[in-house]
């Protein structure tokens, strides 16, 4: 087999593989496994029904993201404050009983490293190249932004891998994303992944992985990296991949849970026998010239409903598909938009920046560069920047990035998953438009009947303070939006 030119996928997939049957079903050995207090709980109470242990307790990392308040957490006099939700409430103390009882860390919810999970996991080392990692979130997928096979997990599964840190899966096809060239000014990797995913549609990675390829991904920080491939689900894969280099081992360098020493110096070499080799054949290519891609803004109630934020929305008998034309109309009743009118034409009414696709540093760099010296336009009643993790959050704050956001009528919250998604108080109103740097834009994902625009984080800070979808580069300092 070593012989054979093999893809990055392949090889990762092969290193993994504890017995592979007849009809093609392998066990899989999984590397690494973040639990959160949504899909965690029915798990680890069949463990107790079961009399099961955590087979490797060590090797799981547990942290609430998804249901927590991003308002403060502490009274003045250190006390923690309830959560009103009696449902998030229970979520969290399972999650905070389980952890400590079966063996594994915890990251509690006032801990300064406490954020969303595939923040979390990068930032604190527990990420690898080459590992298998997995999570019962469908965005696990972000990890392979640092070389590693992640992807999203029931929560059947989520108790099948802590009890026996294996799970049956089948071979997925590989799939190609070149995007040759330089991105254009105000052009950042979450607009570049909206763009793939307008051309391959959501359906175009079904039953594959997918590698991302070429000098734009060579180039591109570790956070834009986690950007690109938190956002391959969307393109219906099963994961996303980016080799890692040198810009990795630099990132993951002396992180919390990252290997030391001799064995750090053993990790990089096998790391960097990682890469595809020449000659490898991918089940599916896609190639993309970096210059066709400008900044793009969602439209509709599907992530492939996008467009560039010069364009208008279409109109339904644009699409060729009669489903499709369907499809858009739905779409466009429910975002109360006429086909035709300008992108820009649209206000916006919220503004979200976070979620586990643009809440890093970079992000929120990118974001108060533009708001920087302004104020969110006042028909914008709502705008929240919420940190990826605290420290993160730390990190901005001693940057004096906090600043500038609240200068412009943000409010500045902690970490947490927020208003990505309706399951917990950041909701957006029903009828009302928000400028999101989540990364789902169907119906209710944001509260019920809210409207969500997917946009970078400096496309958000362009909407704040014209109070409409707007182009970042028509604006003085949107050379900071290329980050």
């Amino acid at each position: 087999m070593a012989s054979t030119p093999r893809t990055l996928y392949e090889k990762i997939w092969d290193q993994h593989v504890v017995e592979q049957r007849d009809d093609g079903t392998c066990l899989l050995y999984i590397d690494r496994h973040l639990v959160h207090e949504v899909t965690s709980p029915q798990a680890f109470e069949a463990l107790r029904l079961t009399g099961r242990s955590v087979r490797r307790p060590d090797l799981t990392l547990a942290v609430p993201d998804h249901n927590l308040p991003t308002t403060p957490r502490l009274a003045p006099d250190g006390s923690r404050l309830p959560i009103a939700d009696a449902q998030s409430a229970a979520q969290l103390a399972a999650l905070e009983r389980n952890a400590p009882a079966f063996g594994i860390d915890y990251i509690d919810a006032v801990a300064a490293e406490q954020g969303i999970v595939h923040v979390v996991g990068p930032e604190q080392g527990f990420s690898l190249p080459g590992a298998t990692i997995v999570c019962g979130d469908s965005h696990t997928a972000a990890h392979g932004g640092v070389g590693a096979l992640a992807f999203g997990i029931g929560t059947s599964e989520v108790e099948h891998v802590l009890a026996t840190q294996t799970l049956q899966l089948r071979r997925s096809k590989s799939m190609e994303v070149r995007v040759d060239g330089d991105l254009g000014p105000g052009v950042t990797p979450k607009d570049l992944i909206l763009h793939i995913i307008g051309v391959i549609g959501t359906a175009g990675g079904t039953g594959y992985v997918i590698e991302y390829r070429g000098k734009v991904f060579e180039q591109m920080s570790v956070e834009g990296r986690l950007t690109v491939c938190n956002m391959s689900i969307e393109g219906g894969a099963r994961a996303g991949l980016i080799a890692p280099d040198d810009t990795v081992f630099a990132y993951l360098k002396g992180r919390p849970y990252a290997p030391q020493g001799e064995d750090w110096e053993r990790a990089v070499t096998w790391w960097r026998s990682l890469a595809t080799d020449e000659g490898a054949r991918f089940d599916k290519s896609v190639v993309i010239d970096a210059a066709d891609v400008e900044p793009t803004v969602s439209w509709g109630t599907s992530p492939e409903d996008v467009v560039a934020v010069g364009g208008v929305v279409p109109a339904p008998d644009s699409f060729a598909d009669p489903s499709k034309q369907e499809a858009v109309r739905k779409s466009l009743d429910y975002m109360g938009l006429e086909p035709g009118t300008p992108i820009e034409d649209i206000a916006v009414e919220n503004i979200f920046i976070g979620s586990c696709t643009n809440s890093r540093i970079e992000d929120l760099r990118a974001a108060a560069e533009v708001l920087k010296g302004r104020t969110k336009a006042a028909n914008v009643r709502w705008a929240i920047a919420v940190p990826g993790s605290g420290l993160v959050k730390r990190q901005a704050e001693a940057e004096g990035l906090d600043q500038i956001f609240t200068d412009a009528g943000f409010e500045w919250r902690e970490p947490g998953c927020s208003a990505c998604l309706a399951m917990n108080p950041d909701k957006v109103p029903p009828g009302e438009r928000c400028a999101s740097t989540s990364n789902r834009n169907f119906v209710g994902r944001q509260g019920p009947g809210a409207r969500t625009h997917l946009v970078s984080p400096a496309m958000a800070a362009a909407a704040a303070v014209t109070g409409r979808l707007a182009d970042v580069r028509k604006l003085a300092s949107c050379q900071a939006a290329s980050g």
